[in-house]
């Protein structure tokens, strides 16, 4: 049994892995401010949620003490929100990320694993997006997660703490919420769909995304936790698949028997052309495999959103 704690474990990402760590035994610390999680995502699960914001430092020392592994999926997400308002999701996202460094550090954890974001590349001409291309974020989101990807490996050559980040590329799946403002593409188009509304497509809808289901996810971040050569790395995680937002419509349409069309809003600052990965590296230093192919996901995500209408 491992004592692992994840932080934002209350979110999309983060009950998913919560929920995996449970299954297989372990001993799951929650820390998450409920300002974007949700309680009913840890409905049944024998997990300790401590119920505190990571810009606390003490609270992310008390959350941390005695953990071997954490999973740090706590932020405020959203390239559109961060546009907004970049202060509140820089002390979230910068300054919350160093506190649990530094507790990480401090509790001597054996290893931290980042919810790092392919928004890192920014709007880079080159496609597939390689771990070595230099970093150029156009939105304050992109900013601050490639930031602390470098803080955490600064703490890896500097004081030893193993930090492995991962560069999520548009994840999707269960218990991901379409309701806020600021909610990812698919469970908006997805929930529009069923109730026979037509999806709203920011821009020509011929902008690319890799889009990896949550299960891939999961199988990063646990081969991540105990890969030899993974501390001081960034890998992708994402399908090596290009889909376009018309692809990704007329796929909706085909599983659910419908034939709706998009209708179309002016395009959003700080969002990227196109997106896909090379994750070659995360399949040699970690054993990924990414198997869930992106229709076989939307299949699953699609049946997770009929049955919690």
């Amino acid at each position: 049994m491992t004592k692992v704690c994840v932080t934002g474990g209350a979110g999309f990402i983060g009950s998913n892995l919560v929920h995996a760590l449970v299954g297989r035994g372990d001993d799951v610390i929650v820390l998450d401010d409920f300002s974007t999680g949700r309680r009913d995502n840890l409905d049944g699960l024998d997990c300790t949620v401590i119920e505190g914001d990571i810009r606390d430092l003490a609270t992310c020392r008390r959350a941390l003490a005695g953990c071997e592994l954490v999973l740090h999926e706590a932020a405020l997400p959203s390239v559109s929100r961060s546009v907004e308002d970049p202060i509140a999701s820089n002390e979230v996202n910068i300054v919350g990320s160093l506190n649990v460094l530094v507790a990480a550090r401090d509790a001597g954890v054996r290893r931290v694993v980042y919810a790092a974001s392919s928004s890192a590349y920014g709007e880079t001409p080159v496609l597939p997006k390689v771990e070595t291309m230099p970093a150029a974020p156009i939105s304050p989101y992109g900013l601050q997660k490639q930031t602390v990807e470098v803080y955490g490996q600064v703490f890896c050559r500097l004081y030893g703490l193993a930090f492995v980040a991962l560069r999520y590329f548009n994840v999707f799946g269960r218990r991901q919420s379409p309701k806020s403002d600021y909610a990812a593409v698919i469970p908006r188009f997805v929930t529009d769909m069923l109730a026979g509304r037509a999806p709203s497509i920011f821009g020509d809808g011929l902008q690319t995304r890799d889009f990896c289901y949550i299960d891939n996810v999961i199988e990063a971040n646990l081969k991540a936790a105990e890969a030899p050569d993974a501390p001081g790395h960034i890998y992708n995680v994402a399908c090596g698949e290009r889909v376009s937002l018309l692809d990704l419509v007329a796929g909706i349409n085909r599983i659910l028997g419908t034939s709706i069309t998009a209708s179309h809003l002016p395009e959003r600052a700080g969002d990227i052309r196109d997106s896909l990965a090379d994750i070659s590296a995360a399949r040699r230093d970690l054993g990924y495999t990414g198997a869930i192919r992106f229709e076989d996901g939307l299949a699953r995500a699609i049946a997770w959103y009929r049955s919690h209408a």
